[in-house]
């Protein structure tokens, strides 16, 4: 659900704790892109008024999104590319005013890239709930306070349902492919679903047809996490003095997650059970290396999310399941009859092989018959976000069709 950021890249003896705060300073009390902010890459389009699959409304919808390349005079050459949880519209380009790091899938758009943006034009919206531009809790309500914990509940259909408006407003009537891993996967999945006919070809990466027990359960001990932080305070934290937000809760579901995008594999052979440094030797005061990676990622995390945002986000992966009101999945699963590329990463235990393997089964236009396409990789559930030469192969073959 993450991508590797430059905080990958800084060597281990330098990520304590305390340097990346002193680096860093405090945190605000939300990461959330704010009106007033620097706009960056970001377009924005106002769809309106949108009702709620769970029921309700929201009275105004605002989307960002970003957009590469061309579209051509018959608007048959637009891609979609849904971004996962921690993601946003930034697909690709420099960090500067506006995007705090750098795109997110670099390695495969732009111009010559498996994604060709000399071909293709290529549309990254925030999803909806999101915090950088889009929709979200940390938005302002019609009463110009943010919406916080009033926020209502959003489903992944929702996120699609606000895609389509999208889609509408860009006068898109068909996209030539939707693509999308983790969270976007099952936003790419349910639009395969809900709308064949808007739907040229379609890549489900690293995603299932439906949240399970085991993956709703990692998720609550996330929600969890933020909720006990003294400083969320029931999600109306935004004006807390001095910024103090909660972002102990929230990095610490940060860290959590992060054992389960990387593999246990990738752990033990970057940090094995090496001291943080030297000067500290375990026993003596010091700290594991691995510690002080996850200690780094989470406070970096607080910085470019928002608490409510991630709450609400979580919320709707743990409502996803392609076959509510269809009949199961398998049935729902029987409308994928346009070119589909389901993509599975053998060492990722967040949605692990089996997942990919029930799409496969079940979707007539499957590149690969009944089984998906598997790839080999040593970052686990991330792997569709770094492993660029595999990932980006399947994704021109898919093109291609």
């Amino acid at each position: 659900m993450d991508w590797q950021t430059p905080e990958d890249t800084v060597p281990s003896a330098f990520i304590t704790e305390a340097n990346a705060r002193s680096l860093l300073g405090k945190p605000p009390a939300s990461g959330a892109w704010r009106e007033g902010d620097p706009a960056g890459s970001r377009q924005f389009v106002s769809v309106g008024r949108t009702s709620l699959e769970r029921g309700g409304e929201l009275p105004t919808v605002r989307i960002a999104f970003e957009t590469m390349g061309t579209l051509n005079p018959t608007a048959s050459n637009a891609i979609l590319v849904a971004h996962a949880l921690t993601g946003d519209s930034h697909v690709a380009g420099l960090p500067g005013p506006g995007h705090a790091t750098a795109g997110w899938w670099n390695g495969l758009v732009g111009p010559g890239k498996a994604i060709d943006t000399a071909r293709w034009f290529v549309v990254a919206p925030n999803m909806l709930g999101g915090c950088q531009g889009t929709t979200g809790p940390a938005s302002y309500a019609p009463d110009g306070a943010e919406w916080g914990k009033r926020f209502p509940f959003i489903t992944i259909r929702d996120q699609v349902d606000a895609q389509l408006a999208l889609a509408d407003a860009l006068g898109i009537g068909r996209w030539a492919a939707v693509i999308g891993g983790s969270m976007g996967g099952m936003q790419s999945l349910e639009w395969a679903a809900s709308y064949p006919e808007r739907v040229e070809r379609v890549a489900v990466l690293a995603a299932p047809a439906q949240s399970s027990a085991d993956q709703i359960a990692l998720n609550s001990v996330q929600l969890e996490a933020v909720r006990m932080d003294p400083a969320f305070g029931e999600g109306d934290y935004y004006d807390a003095a001095d910024g103090d937000g909660p972002h102990r809760g929230l990095a610490l579901a940060r860290r959590m997650a992060l054992l389960n995008y990387r593999s246990s594999s990738e752990l033990n052979d970057r940090f094995e059970r090496s001291a943080q440094s030297e000067l500290s030797p375990l026993g003596e005061g010091g700290r594991y290396a691995v510690e002080s990676y996850l200690d780094f990622h989470g406070n970096k995390f607080t910085r470019r999310f928002d608490a409510n945002s991630y709450l609400t986000l979580l919320e709707a992966m743990n409502s996803h399941d392609v076959g509510r009101g269809r009949g199961g999945t398998a049935a729902a699963l029987a409308a994928v009859t346009m070119p589909a590329l389901i993509l599975a990463i053998d060492s990722d235990r967040l949605f692990p092989v089996s997942d990919q393997q029930h799409i496969a089964a079940h979707a007539p236009g499957n590149l690969d018959g009944d089984r998906p396409h598997l790839i080999g990789s040593l970052f686990g559930h991330d792997g569709f976000l770094i492993e660029n030469g595999l990932v980006g192969a399947q994704i021109e073959r898919l093109l291609a069709t």
